[in-house]
């Protein structure tokens, strides 16, 4: 207990240190440019505090279960007993991590529907938007994206394939969609890329990739590991602007229909 709490307070400490300078700002701009007092004073300081305890715990809670979870999945994921293969077959093919790829996906998919982040923007988007854009529809367009995103960031690392290369291509077809996509849903869907990488998404992918690079042969955890950020952030733009497409062409299509 005694090493949990000096580890903890200096996660705490650490926290406190990289909170202070959005506090002092926040105030500064409040008593010397704005020139007015904080309208509640007593709540701001009891709401700092509840951040810095939250952020702490959360931090804390990553180094002793998220990141260890991750990396422990893809470790058994990867073993040559689960494989069902040689443990001296150094050149296997990507075939074989068929269920690394599953769980990328299903972690993808999951983590991002349960972000406080996209929920947020979610039911904004539905709010401003006056019902056209589904908070429920958006959600899902963006967990696929992010699922399809992760497992290909997934086999990314096991075929060894530059990362360059994917990044690449996903905003050629970025620019091309944004092309034909509805105005109003670009903007959104450029933010729905960044919404997913937040609390508790990142943790997990982080983890997995880590895990998967230290697992598959020839892989180097440094070079190869992460990376997977990046797709979670690509691939959910194209999947929203998909999504408007497609409910855009049914449109035409039931209005054309119509006699």
């Amino acid at each position: 207990m005694s090493y949990w709490s000096n580890e903890f307070m200096h996660v705490l400490l650490a926290t406190c240190r990289d909170i202070l300078p959005i506090a002092a700002i926040i105030i500064g701009f409040q008593l010397l440019v704005i020139r007015k007092p904080l309208a509640h004073p007593k709540k701001t300081l009891i709401g700092f505090f509840y951040v810095l305890l939250g952020i702490a715990f959360f931090l804390e809670g990553l180094e002793m279960a998220l990141f260890p979870l991750g990396k422990l999945m893809a470790t058994q994921l990867t073993t040559p007993e689960f494989l069902s293969v040689n443990s001296a077959d150094q050149s296997l093919a990507w075939q074989a991590y068929f269920w690394v790829y599953v769980f990328a996906a299903s972690i993808g998919f999951a983590t991002t529907l349960a972000e406080p982040s996209l929920l947020a923007v979610a039911q904004k988007a539905e709010q401003i938007s006056g019902g056209a854009i589904h908070a429920w529809g958006l959600r899902i367009a963006v967990s696929i994206g992010v699922a399809f995103g992760i497992a290909l960031g997934a086999f990314r690392i096991v075929t060894g394939i530059e990362l360059y290369y994917f990044i690449i291509a996903g905003y050629v077809v970025v620019l091309i969609q944004t092309l034909f996509a509805p105005k109003m849903i670009i903007g959104l869907a450029y933010d729905s890329g960044g919404v997913t990488t937040s609390t508790v998404t990142v943790p997990l992918v982080t983890a997995l990739g880590l895990g998967l690079a230290e697992a598959v042969p020839g892989r180097n955890p440094l070079l190869d590991g992460f990376g997977l950020i990046a797709f979670a952030s690509l691939f959910p733009i194209i999947a929203v602007l998909s999504y408007a497409q497609i409910a855009q062409w049914l449109s035409n299509r039931s209005r054309l229909s119509k006699p």
